[in-house]
């Protein structure tokens, strides 16, 4: 019982921290907690038994890898991510499992004999099967502690998952939970939560899941050897073969911004890498910008893509290229069936990878790449929606780059002497923007006549960039007058912006995001809604990323904190040393507490280093904390805590501690070290 109440209110404070209404989640059931607790004392005797064969068998096994690399590795220690990491932090990061002498296997298990090792990213049919299969736990835990619901299959598919669940007799889900639903799962996410796996005996298994007719069903005609494997993430424990993922934090990738956009009510989607440039030409681009696009010719073209031939129109047909921004898929995207303003705004985010072909002297680091990730928006809305939305990015903009610990300005820039177009739609649209500025309540500059061109060889990582496209002021009394005006016309349009200069934390400038007006776009793709009152209307349309490439916003958060990541963001943030050999099994125990929490632990047992050494070892890393376990701590449970910065925090009791830097992540502050 004491264990339900505890856990019951640990989960309403999650939910209370992710602004949900804990008003509308049912009572969670009471065998929810019954068997998480189970499934604890289960995890606990196994990583003690793990740890004792370790011990007693410290021999060195051999790891193959593809291309005959082998690599010496220590039995029941050694484990995949470990050796990923020496061979490379990209390989790391992207590897969801592995394969081990051809089976699938958990990065986090340990490696037992000499074997065969292959690593499995997404981009294979297996790393896929994982990454979705993993998914569906999410979704899983979720249906558990919002409804309550019954667990039954939980498969991958070729381009996703989907899970069933028993709610009752005549149940199913309501509309109004869905979001809910949602939003827990993000949670689910954001926190990290390991994949933890457990060998389990027939009756344990029993036990486990005597609430489950389904699962026990599957164990008398499954499960026909001595154990099986049971999945813990979270409060959710599973019977499932695996693997899975490390944790459930791969799966939320920009876990901050897919929850500020799930929030703000950006409906996220993913487009094609690919397009034919037919694409291009309409929406303006390929006349242009085709130099500086990667174009591909596709098996049985007569013609490479350089190729110059008076039969342009075949070239278009047969050359294919990568996209350089999403905005023209979105269109279609809109465009694909019938629209009405009670749709509107609406707001389609990609996080999607783009390729330009940068010249070879314009590439540098992470600043600027030929293929980089961006957090792209589109929002299509009216008119009379305009200025709300525009609000609304401004307000997105500021609460990310709060999180981030960037302070910015604002500027805007008014139509140059050049601009083409009605003056009086000008100062229209530049009335809207100064009272956006005005309300949003961060103080701006005003430069007149400084408004720039815009295109997509113009920095792409340019902040905030909001452009109202000449050509959309022309005056015509057709939509084909207005498309015979605006078609000769290249790409890059005389426009109005606003620029938001970002000030890392040593005051050096950046620009990342871009927000854009467009009338343009919705012009070339014929975009149209139903009004009000029955007739066909033109939405506006309006580009914005909050941090531009994710690349370059890496490499300005690397600089502004020199390395020293807050915990929250930190890829290092725990490090257990025990004192002494006799100390390991207890560092080993410390390491799996936090690990079950959703933090990033390692373990530094090298015995061949003072205690000294690996502390100052620790510190030059940047392990934001380092948690020593010596004689005294062992036995009285507790850890002796130190910061990155060498200052000692003292001992702590383990959970508290543990519960302690929980807080500190979910909370996002940017000196946990200061205020621990």
């Amino acid at each position: 019982m004491a264990l339900y109440q505890r856990w019951r209110r640990l989960r309403l404070q999650g939910l209370q921290a992710c602004r949900l209404h804990t008003a509308v989640v049912s009572t969670p059931p009471r065998w929810l907690a019954e068997r998480l607790g189970l499934f604890e004392e289960l995890w606990a005797a196994q990583v003690k038994r793990l740890a004792s064969m370790a011990q007693k068998e410290p021999r060195t096994i051999k790891i193959s890898l593809p291309g005959g690399q082998k690599i010496d590795a220590v039995a029941w220690n050694t484990t995949p991510y470990q050796l990923a990491r020496q061979i490379s932090s990209t390989l790391a990061d992207t590897a969801v499992a592995a394969q081990v002498n051809g089976e699938p296997y958990d990065l986090e298990r340990p490696l037992e004999t000499d074997s065969d090792l292959r690593f499995l990213t997404f981009d294979s049919p297996e790393g896929k099967a994982v990454f979705w299969h993993s998914s569906t736990h999410v979704l899983g835990a979720a249906a558990e502690q919002f409804l309550g619901a019954v667990l039954c299959r939980g498969p991958s598919t070729e381009y996703g998952f989907y899970h069933d669940f028993f709610l009752g007799k005549e149940r199913t889900i309501r509309g109004s939970e869905l979001p809910v639903l949602e939003r827990i799962c993000q949670e689910l996410t954001a926190a990290a939560q390991p994949f933890r796996r457990l060998e389990a005996s027939r009756d344990q298994l029993r036990q486990l899941f005597k609430d489950n007719p389904f699962k026990l069903h599957l164990i008398e005609e499954r499960v026909t050897g001595p154990t099986a494997t049971v999945y813990g993430c979270g409060t959710l424990v599973d019977l499932c073969q695996g693997p899975h993922l490390r944790h459930t934090g791969q799966i939320g990738g920009l876990k901050l911004l897919s929850a500020e956009y799930a929030r703000r009510g950006f409906s996220e989607v993913k487009t094609p890498t690919l397009f034919s440039t037919k694409l291009w030409k309409q929406s303006g681009h390929w006349e242009h910008y085709q130099e500086d696009m990667f174009a591909v010719q596709p098996p049985g073209s007569d013609r490479p893509p350089s190729s110059q031939s008076d039969d342009s129109t075949r070239h278009i047909t047969d050359t294919l290229a990568l996209k350089p921004m999403n905005c023209p898929a979105h269109c279609l995207m809109f465009a694909h069936r019938p629209r009405s303003w009670r749709e509107l705004p609406l707001r389609l985010a990609d996080f999607g990878a783009l390729h330009r072909a940068e010249a070879s002297g314009g590439l540098g680091g992470l600043t600027r790449l030929r293929c980089f990730q961006q957090d792209d928006a589109h929002i299509f809305c009216t008119t009379d929606q305009l200025e709300a939305e525009i609000q609304s990015c401004l307000d997105f903009l500021r609460s990310v780059y709060a999180v981030l610990g960037f302070s910015f300005h604002l500027a805007l820039s008014t139509r140059p002497s050049g601009f083409l177009g009605d003056p009086c739609l000008w100062d229209q649209a530049e009335q809207v923007l100064k009272q956006a500025l005005k309300e949003f309540g961060e103080p701006w500059d005003l430069n007149s006549g400084d408004g720039a061109f815009y295109g997509p060889k113009t920095d792409s990582c340019s902040v905030a960039r909001l452009k109202c496209s000449g050509g959309s002021w022309l005056t015509a009394t057709s939509t084909s007058q207005v498309q015979a005006i605006l078609l000769p016309q290249p790409p890059e349009y005389l426009g109005l912006q606003i620029d938001v200069h970002l000030h890392d934390a040593l005051g050096r400038p950046h620009q990342c995001g871009t927000i854009q007006l467009d009338f343009q776009l919705p012009l070339r793709f014929d975009l149209q809604y139903k009004g009000q009152a029955g007739a066909l209307e033109r939405p506006v349309l309006i580009h914005r990323a909050v941090l531009g490439s994710v690349e370059r916003l890496l490499g300005v958060l690397a600089e502004s904190c020199g390395g020293k990541w807050p915990l929250w963001l930190s890829p290092f943030q725990v490090v257990v040393i025990p004192v002494g050999t006799e100390q390991e099994e207890y560092a080993k125990e410390a390491q799996q507490s936090l690990r079950a929490a959703g933090l990033v632990s390692d373990l530094d047992a090298d015995s061949g280093l003072t205690l000294s050494r690996r502390v100052r070892r620790a510190q030059l890393a940047h392990y934001n904390f380092q948690f020593v376990v010596g004689q005294k701590e062992q036995s009285k449970r507790t850890v002796n805590i130190r910061t990155r910065d060498n200052r000692r925090l003292g001992e702590w009791d383990l959970p508290e501690a543990v519960q302690r830097l929980v807080e500190l992540q979910n909370t996002r502050v940017p000196n946990a070290e200061e205020i621990f």
